[in-house]
């Protein structure tokens, strides 16, 4: 199996990566971190699989085409993560995010994941085979008052995903939807707040690859974050907006 997953230097897609490294799996991976991806891909080869590694920014849609239909024409790709992403928000002094911050975000969550996406779609359904999977967020179900422009990027993407599942399901292309909490990255990292039901993104890889292995269309780790958050949209609007202030966070850094 030919798998390509972006954002592969660390964190989730690290972890997927290695989770599904293997003899006779070959692994595309794609990132902005040399040495980082160069250390995953000694650590899937030691586990058998073969590897082939790109430093590509995925908001670069004319590269991105390049090297994926490249690699898909030296061996037909059967599955694609879109797992690259970043984050903004408010700062620790209650500044905002700004409009290149946000900016920002939606390029690389949104349009980066649509970069990979696009232009595999028509040979994936040329061959009537592969599965498209999308790493949103639990932010997707929910706007959360400090990361407006990271919510409206996976919110976008889920979208997209869900749309793209009735899309392509009759032409034999299958999509998984996956929607994490909080879990064990860099990201996560720069959160200043408490990380309800926080995850290690072993963990977390481990549940989006038996979705991605059982065919399910969507994966929300855990449940009951996901679930909490979309059980709010049945409430009026004083009383959500209400209740998401409590998970109030800043980003250390900025994004």
């Amino acid at each position: 199996m030919n798998i390509v997953i972006t954002g592969a230097s660390r964190g989730l897609g690290a972890a997927l990566a290695r989770h599904w490294a293997a003899p006779g799996v070959d692994l595309a991976l794609i990132g902005r971190d040399e040495a980082a991806l160069q250390a995953v891909a000694r650590d899937c080869a030691a586990r058998g699989a073969s590897t082939r590694l790109a430093l590509l920014d995925v908001r670069d849609a004319s590269a991105m085409a390049a090297q994926l239909l490249a690699w898909d024409d030296a061996r037909p790709v059967g599955l694609v993560v879109a797992n690259a992403g970043v984050t903004a928000g408010t700062r620790p002094d209650g500044a905002f995010e700004g409009a290149e911050a946000a900016a920002r975000v939606l390029a690389v969550n949104l349009q980066g994941a649509l970069n990979l996406v696009e232009p595999l779609l028509p040979r994936l359904a040329a061959r009537r085979a592969g599965r498209v999977v999308l790493i949103a967020s639990v932010a997707a179900f929910r706007g959360l008052p400090d990361s407006p422009a990271y919510c409206a990027s996976k919110a976008g993407l889920w979208g997209y995903g869900e749309s793209l599942r009735a899309l392509l399901g009759p032409r034999g292309v299958g999509v998984t939807n996956v929607a994490p909490g909080f879990f064990e990255s860099a990201m996560s990292d720069k959160f200043v707040a408490p990380q309800p039901f926080k995850l290690s993104a072993e963990a977390v890889a481990a549940r989006v690859a038996r979705a991605v292995a059982l065919g399910h269309g969507r994966c929300v780790v855990p449940r009951r974050m996901g679930y909490a958050l979309r059980a709010l949209e049945l409430l009026p609007p004083w009383l959500v907006d209400r209740a998401v202030r409590l998970f109030r966070f800043s980003v250390a850094d900025g994004g």
